[in-house]
């Protein structure tokens, strides 16, 4: 019985708070469907009193058509472009082509970089080969402006966009000239002897950086300023295409025998040089024919003996006996008859060395 009169009172309270959370909620909503019915209505209104939206949201915003094209046009304006290009020329006469070109560089306050010319031979045609700088909004002008010169065989254009590297090499030097500036001012206040020399140090470091972007970004503006062409002037005609005649050929004959006695002359040293040679060796040839030639042989005559001498008296052969006198007389003879078959061989020797 006691634990029944404990729970009656606990369900009463249970069922009054179901109760007022319920009219807590009815009476939400309430309110809502009436918040809801006056944004209706003050809609229009609450549009044109509207808070500003934030900046963030503003420049997500979409713009008006005016503003779009201000700023198209601002973003054109910043664009940094470095344009080069080539152009191939045909002409007659390329060296008085180049020439053409130059007045026209000059015309519009360019400049020419180089310029190379080479007139024509036998062999080789005429060309002129030029790099030149002309002002960037005035290349395409310039380049229709060619067709005077010569036909245009050929034309190259490239356009690269530098926007970025111009826009960083600005930022790092106007970072540099501020702390250049900083510096110099430290300089001038410092206190003491260490603060002077570090700080004239990192003066002379910065100002070193300073000075190199500065010659980068004069650099690069100029290529922005100046587009970079290359035109190249050449004939059509190949060379030595002349017309075929009668006279023509007297003309390159006459033309082969001038260049046949160049050459002539120009080997005449050579000629001068193996006939000197030729005649060392025809001397060297005599030196030793000479020293090979055998020894002449002696003759085999013998003198008489002083008992044979005419005169002399003794063992003369008596008048009268002719077997002592023939053989006498024969051998008198023989030596002599000796002495010239000896002197016909070395006759005949020397024949056979002069042959050898």
């Amino acid at each position: 019985m006691r634990r029944m009169a404990t729970l009656r009172p606990m369900r009463k309270v249970a069922v009054l708070s179901a109760g007022l959370l319920t009219l807590a909620l009815l009476a939400g909503c309430g309110s809502d469907d009436k918040g809801t019915s006056d944004a209706l209505s003050k809609s229009d209104g609450r549009a044109a009193t509207a808070p500003a939206a934030p900046p963030a949201l503003r420049e997500q915003a979409p713009k008006s058509p005016k503003l779009q094209e201000d700023n198209a046009t601002e973003v054109t304006a910043e664009r940094k472009e470095v344009v080069t290009g080539s152009v191939d020329i045909t002409t007659a006469d390329p060296i008085g082509g180049a020439a053409k070109v130059v007045d026209r560089v000059e015309a519009v306050k360019g400049r020419v970089d180089s310029r190379s010319e080479q007139p024509g031979t036998d062999t080789t045609e005429p060309r002129a080969t030029l790099t030149i700088r002309v002002p960037a909004d005035k290349t395409d002008e310039f380049i229709n402006g060619l067709n005077g010169v010569g036909e245009l065989t050929s034309v190259s254009t490239q356009r690269e966009d530098v926007t970025m590297q111009w826009q960083d090499l600005d930022a790092r030097i106007k970072a540099l000239q501020a702390s250049v500036d900083r510096l110099r001012a430290l300089v001038a206040g410092a206190a003491s002897t260490a603060d002077l020399i570090a700080a004239e140090n990192a003066l002379s470091s910065r100002q070193g950086e300073l000075d190199s972007l500065t010659a980068r970004k004069r650099q690069l503006d100029d290529e922005v300023a100046l587009s970079t062409l290359t035109i190249e002037l050449d004939t059509d005609e190949p060379p030595g295409s002349e017309p075929d005649n009668y006279w023509s050929r007297i003309v390159d004959g006459w033309n082969s025998l001038l260049d046949a006695l160049k050459s002539t002359g120009a080997a005449i040293p050579w000629l001068g040089f193996l006939l000197l040679l030729a005649a060392l060796a025809w001397v060297a040839r005599r030196i030793v024919r000479a020293r090979r030639r055998p020894a002449t042989v002696p003759s085999n005559r013998e003198k008489p003996s002083s008992a044979t001498e005419p005169g002399s008296g003794e063992n003369q052969p008596e008048k009268g006996d002719p077997g002592t006198s023939g053989a006498e007389s024969s051998g008198t003879e023989k030596p002599s008859a000796t002495g010239k078959d000896a002197s016909e061989e070395g006759d005949a020797g020397e024949d056979a060395s002069e042959k050898s």
